[in-house]
Order: C-alpha cells, then structure tokens, then sequence
C-alpha cells in the first residue's frame, strides 16, 4: 500500500520515469488534451464537471515529486484568474511563467516536450499549469 496522497497506479507509474527537467501538464475540462499534448501519454481523469479539480490533483502529485517551477496560461486581457493565488500559495516561492494560450499550447505540443498530460474534472477557465519536476535531495 503506497503511503501517499497519489495512488492512481498510471500516474505513479509515469512519474517514476521522469526526472529534472521533465515537464507535466495538469489540465482543465476545457484543454484539447489530445490535440495539444505532442506525444505525451494521456490520462483523463475527469468524472463528472469540476471532479476532480487541478488543484487537487496538483496536491497530490505534489506529495510524490520535486517541483521546480511552473508555466500557467495568461488570459489575453492579463487579467489574474482566481486559481493563480491558488498555484501560488501552493507552490510559494516557485518562478512561474506566464504565457498566452497559442505559447502554452505551443510548449505543451511539442515532440517530446511532455512526460505525462493528465485531463481533469477543472471548470474554471485558465486552470492549466505545466509543471517542472526539480531535483530530488535525500
């Protein structure tokens, strides 16, 4: 029995393959996950509309791996979306990248550019954040 808050078998098993540097993307119900995701493994995990969240799944993919920093779609207007505070209070301290929809889709699309995308229940729009697995210490 794992003695973690991630236990979907998939993703653990993704993870377990990557390291620094590796990328995943943790996407809203809106993302076009196949057409935007490069060759990136798939998981969808989305259940019903807003379950699970991205902050949840963020939460627990935090539990299992090292992160290093973050990259979050920018609306167009640069409005802030409320679930920015939300990214920033779970990962304080962390640089983060903002960039628009076409660059966000740009990074998450290229070959070989992602370790893993995983689609949630997420309703709030702009929900998406691509995150950087860092170094592991002890």
């Amino acid at each position: 029995m794992l003695n973690t808050k991630l236990t979907h078998p998939e993703i653990m098993a993704y993870l377990a393959y990557c390291g620094h540097g590796s990328q995943i993307l943790i996407a809203d119900g809106n993302y076009p996950l196949a057409e935007k995701s490069g060759d990136a493994p798939l998981v969808y995990l989305g259940i019903t509309p807003g379950v699970p969240t991205v902050t949840e799944v963020l939460e627990a993919i935090q539990d299992v791996i090292p992160i290093e920093s973050y990259t979050v779609m920018q609306p167009d207007t640069n409005e802030k979306p409320p679930i920015f505070d939300e990214f920033e209070k779970m990962l304080p301290d962390l640089p983060v990248e903002k960039v628009g929809r076409y660059e966000f889709y740009g990074k998450c699309n290229k070959q070989g550019g992602l370790a893993l995308a995983i689609s949630t229940g997420e309703m709030r729009v702009f929900s998406n954040i691509l995150i950087t697995i860092g170094v592991r210490t002890a």
